[in-house]
């Protein structure tokens, strides 16, 4: 049996609006097994299976070592068992030091970025950890050969520059239906914002941005991919923004088909 790790990420520290994405793993884990719902895939994973899904807990940030060096050391410790990992956060600035863990055990890596924002400042508000610069950092430490950016809908000019500096693929929301076709012939990291889905589907968020992908879309995306999924993280819920934790379930919902195709891409 294929088994799939997961690790709760709940940092928000580099939030540049309000906080609160520190505290989604938990809620995220309570709709994934809810008796509400199926813990099936749609292509054909039961997740409630024995072994299939093995939950490494939260990572415990005490204040005394850099939030950093935790995050790239436990990340590191899940993807020893030799799993898929898929990481719950927490805000998008995760994603640098997971993928400082993620880069050594893969010299050949795509990243497939699902967002309303390229998140590819400099340095944000003069943070250069800030939840909206993680792509630069991990374009400047070639943590990844590719990144592809899929649901951006609010570049500016500094963000263009970095995307040309980077050579960063990007997939517009405006431009959904033709620019989709885009072969892959590495493994693959997906690195999942809740705020590129529409707010519609996804209101827990902190930065809502109309106009964005349906859930049907992300994982119709999601689903055409055949190469393997090593690892994911989904990142941005905001719990304190949500109604009726449909952004919980909705996270979920992403988790499951994420881990699915880990599962059958793996098998290829």
């Amino acid at each position: 049996m294929i088994s799939i790790s997961l690790l709760g990420v709940p940092n928000d520290d580099n939030s540049s609006f309000m906080k609160g994405p520190a505290e989604a793993p938990a809620l995220i884990r309570q709709e994934l097994h809810s008796d509400a719902y199926s813990l099936w895939s749609e292509t054909g994973t039961d997740f409630s299976a024995q072994g299939r899904l093995i939950d490494h807990g939260d990572i415990r940030f005490d204040g005394a070592a850099d939030p950093w060096d935790v995050i790239e050391r436990e990340v590191g410790r899940a993807m020893d068992v030799g799993h898929p990992l898929i990481c719950l956060g927490g805000d998008h600035a995760i994603t640098h030091p997971i993928m400082r863990a993620v880069r050594r055990r893969h010299a050949a890596l795509t990243i497939l970025h699902f967002d309303a924002h390229c998140d590819i400042y400099h340095a944000y508000q003069g943070n250069p950890r800030s939840h909206a610069s993680p792509f630069a950092r991990i374009m400047e430490e070639r943590l990844a050969d590719r990144l592809i950016q899929v649901g951006i809908r609010t570049n500016n000019d500094h963000h263009r520059e970095q995307i040309e500096r980077f050579g960063v693929e990007v997939i517009e929301a405006v431009g959904w239906g033709s620019q989709l076709q885009r072969p892959i012939t590495t493994p693959v990291y997906i690195s999942l914002d809740l705020d590129g889905l529409d707010p519609a589907y996804a209101p827990g968020v902190s930065h809502r941005e109309p106009g964005g992908l349906s859930t049907r879309q992300v994982i119709d995306f999601i689903h055409t991919l055949d190469r393997p999924i090593i690892g994911a993280d989904i990142v941005e819920y905001n719990p304190r923004c949500d109604i009726s934790n449909q952004t919980a379930l909705v996270a979920a919902k992403l988790l499951k088909e994420i881990g699915g195709m880990m599962v059958k891409t793996a098998r290829k």
